[in-house]
């Protein structure tokens, strides 16, 4: 096997993506102001911190933010993770109610960690509507969510694998494509 592994975006092409998603957020809610931003852990928390910092650059505004762990909520786990969950009992003081939740994630594949994350949501309160912002969005979706507003489309094959670095955990930003392919003897 050999495991080629290639950047699709470097620091400038993250901050970039970053700052337009920002600028989308703001247009499409014309502004932030019943706006609560939710990251999913991991990687995704950084990335909605990361647009809260550029919108209040932006606008003067600071936006309400929080993290979800949706690990008690994923359908694909043979067997369910029976956690205190201290991130989630902070987010239920976040109001999510009559808001518009816009969610945050650092690759969308299948849809099932969005689906988790949802359920986790309600669970929290109603918002009046949830919205969906991706770095990378590499298509095979098992289920129908789609994002309201995304990084870079990356189509790509089962085989391959999109990894999401950010400097906060990983010491730098990059995304790359690992390709997963056999050797001809």
């Amino acid at each position: 096997m050999s495991n080629e592994v290639l950047v699709l975006m470097d620091e400038t092409a993250i901050r970039r993506a970053l700052t337009r998603i920002a600028h989308e957020i703001l247009e499409r809610n014309k502004g932030i102001e019943d706006c609560v931003f939710i990251g999913i852990r991991t990687r995704g928390v950084y990335l909605a911190e990361r647009i809260a910092e550029k919108i209040q650059e932006i606008e003067g505004t600071p936006v309400q933010w929080g993290e979800l762990d949706v690990s008690q909520h994923r359908d694909d786990q043979e067997e369910k993770i029976m956690i205190t969950d201290s991130i989630n009992a902070d987010l239920k003081k976040l109001n999510i109610h009559n808001k518009t939740v816009i969610l945050f994630d650092d690759v969308l594949y299948t849809g099932r960690t969005i689906r988790a994350a949802m359920d986790a949501l309600m669970e929290c309160g109603r918002p009046q509507m949830i919205q969906l912002a991706v770095l990378a969005d590499r298509g095979h979706r098992e289920l129908p969510i789609r994002p309201d507003f995304i990084g870079k489309n990356f189509p790509t094959s089962k085989q391959e694998q999109i990894e999401v670095a950010l400097t906060e955990i990983d010491g730098k930003d990059e995304v790359t494509i690992r390709q997963n392919r056999e050797e001809k003897a």
